[in-house]
């Protein structure tokens, strides 16, 4: 009995110890995995360490399992730190920058890598230099400073492209610029500029079986032809760009493209099939915390839920996303979550929300597009400025070394060679300043006739001449009224006058008082009115300083001073594209047939240089500008086809 009681003792304590091993099973294999992780990180550590290596490439195969580890990356910066190890200290930082911008922490993550290039600029070495660079570009990009973005870009291809030879890494890394250039021109709406950008990038990321570059080229280049409208074409590099993320296993690239193929599907009213990919997009968002494509996950759901008439739902989502841009300051994702709101309130009933926030919305996408605008403006002379230079590395490499294997047999052949060089060179530089001095005297001579329009005698003592009359019939307030009012417009005159662009409701501003004294020598019965339409904000827009003038002069002098009756002249303002601001100005007067009748009967002729000289001033103007201004003059006819007026349409490119 004694016997069989051991016996079943040991054979409980067997079992119990068998199901203590199955239920911890997996918490041990766990702590060994933990185990052998921190095991490995330090053996590469101490590797690094004594070696000592210089080469991004090599710390990169070292610690690229433990990149996405702040822990670990802080540690090695610390013991970078203690051995003066300059180059492992810049991977860490950049890392910890990558990290940062992954959670939407970017002010920490532009710190980090501002050191890191700090610390790779000191240490000497380009292509963690060009990584750091690229690195900042990405950050202001994502957060839309898209003028910061580009100029760092720029210096991170400009840097690549100086090295001899260029690295397999810096290959990669001027693929990674030529690919957030092509972004910047997403962002500008110039799509075939683009395309030409990441194909460009495609090919070295073929060349070097770049992963990683081959995804985020795929989901770009899908992004563009989308833009464009191709969506069976936008789809199928979206699809390709989730396969090769699907290689590399990274989960922001599936939440990347589970957005753009969902979006996809909205477009193509397949909303089942969005629902689906939208939901683990977002789902796959909130588990990596980044605040950037959770904003986009919200707001791309929360428009199919608009759609599929679920309306309190998406605005729930949508309210999310709003919020989240607002915490994390990304503007893009703010305009484009008020819209669907804007959309979803209208559909709703809510017709004064709705109309709230696409101001809201309206308002911050002008306020980016202004500067945009500018920045397209420099990525152009940073573009061309870039290739000259490379150009010209090439050039002189290829000339050196043809050089060195001919300079003992053609000593003075070579010496000629330089001589011409430096002569074309001087001879060229020569050009082109003059080219540059003619042009602007060209400018300067347009502005000097411009105000010597403004300010023509004839206008002046005339102006002066109706004020004197106030004054001889004692009406002392008409007097001063209109004298300050004159005073008021030669100041602006003045002011403008030095300004090649102003905005345009210091124009308008500047015509409201113009007219006003015209109206003095027309007894006051000219009726001027400025119309302008809802969602324009004319503090945002530049025009050439004082150019409306003319034509309403023309207006005044050709079209109603003869005219009896009703004098009326309406000045709307219009945006019905993105290219364009238009201002048409239309007047009752007599017609341009009757006005040049009387003109050839009057026997003073004075010539009009007016509208020529407003011409080439928006010749100049539009030179800057993707698009050429545009100018028609159109006559007016009533019913019984007798002269009702004219029209002038004057689309200014913006």
């Amino acid at each position: 009995m004694k016997y069989n009681l051991i016996t079943y003792n040991l054979k409980t304590k067997r079992i119990s110890y068998a199901l203590l091993l199955f239920l911890l099973g997996p918490f041990l294999a766990l702590a060994q995995t933990n185990q052998d992780y921190d095991q490995e990180f330090n053996n590469n550590l101490n590797d690094i360490l004594f070696t000592r290596t210089k080469s991004y490439t090599e710390l990169e195969s070292m610690l690229k399992a433990f990149k996405n580890d702040s822990v670990k990356m802080k540690r090695l910066r610390e013991k970078a730190i203690e051995s003066t190890y300059f180059e492992a200290e810049s991977y860490a930082l950049n890392a910890l920058g990558v990290i940062y911008r992954n959670i939407s922490k970017y002010e920490k993550a532009i710190e980090y890598h501002e050191y890191a290039e700090e610390v790779a600029t000191y240490t000497e070495n380009l292509e963690l230099k060009v990584l750091s660079l690229n690195m900042l570009g990405v950050v202001y990009r994502r957060m839309d400073l898209v003028s910061s973005a580009l100029e760092y870009h720029s210096q991170a291809l400009e840097f690549a492209n100086t090295a001899n030879p260029i690295t397999e890494e810096l290959r990669l890394s001027i693929a990674v610029s030529l690919n957030s250039m092509g972004n910047i021109y997403l962002v500008l709406k110039q799509f075939d500029l683009a395309l030409e950008q990441f194909n460009k990038s495609l090919e070295i990321e073929k060349e070097t079986e770049n992963k990683l570059g081959l995804a985020i080229n795929y989901q770009n280049i899908g992004y563009a032809k989308e833009a464009k409208g191709m969506l069976g074409e936008a789809l199928k590099d979206y699809q390709t760009s989730l396969r090769y993320n699907e290689l590399i296993n990274s989960e922001v690239g599936r939440v990347i493209c589970y957005n753009s193929i969902g979006k996809i599907y909205i477009k193509q009213k397949k909303y089942d099939e969005a629902l689906t990919i939208l939901q683990k997009a977002l789902t796959k968002a909130l588990k990596i915390e980044d605040q950037y494509y959770i904003a986009t996950s919200y707001t791309n759901l929360g428009w199919l839920e608009s759609l599929t008439n679920k309306e309190k739902l998406a605005e729930e989502h949508l309210k999310k996303a709003v919020e989240i841009s607002n915490n994390y300051n990304l503007l893009t994702s703010k305009i484009e979550a008020l819209q669907y709101l804007s959309e979803n309130y209208a559909k709703k009933g809510d017709f004064d929300i709705a109309l709230r926030d696409y101001k809201i919305a309206d308002s911050l996408e002008q306020t980016i597009n202004n500067q945009r605008n500018l920045s397209y403006i420099n990525d152009l002379i940073i573009k061309y400025e870039s290739e000259s230079k490379t150009n010209t590395i090439k050039a002189l490499a290829n000339e050196n070394e043809l050089v060195k294997s001919r300079l003992e047999k053609n000593r003075l052949s070579l010496l000629f060679a330089l001589l011409a060089i430096v002569l074309v060179t001087v001879l060229l530089i020569i050009f082109n300043r003059q080219q540059q001095i003619t042009q602007e005297k060209k400018i300067l001579t347009l502005e000097q006739n411009m105000l010597k329009s403004q300010m023509n005698p004839h206008f002046i003592f005339n102006s002066l001449n109706s004020i004197k009359l106030y004054i001889i019939n004692n009406e002392k307030e008409n007097a001063v009224y209109y004298l300050n009012k004159f005073a008021k417009l030669i100041r602006k005159i003045l002011v403008v006058s030095n300004e090649k662009d102003i905005s345009l409701a210091d124009e308008l501003d500047t015509m409201k008082l113009y007219m006003n004294i015209e109206n003095i020598r027309f007894s006051n019965e000219i009726d001027f009115n400025i119309n302008i339409d809802k969602g324009i904000n004319p503090e945002n827009i530049s025009v050439p300083s004082l150019i409306l003038q003319p034509f309403l002069e023309n207006s005044l002098w050709h079209g109603l001073s003869s005219k009896t009756g009703d004098k009326i002249i309406t000045l709307n303002v219009n945006k019905d594209t993105d290219h364009y601001i238009t201002i048409s100005i239309t007047d009752n007067g007599v017609g341009r047939k009757v006005s040049n009748e009387r003109k050839l009967n009057k026997t003073l002729k004075r010539k009009s240089i007016g509208i020529e000289l407003t011409k080439e001033r928006l010749f100049n103007f539009s030179k800057r500008f993707a698009k050429m201004y545009d100018l028609k003059i159109i006559d007016l006819f009533d019913d019984q086809n007798n002269a009702a007026g004219t029209k002038v349409i004057l689309n200014i490119p913006v």
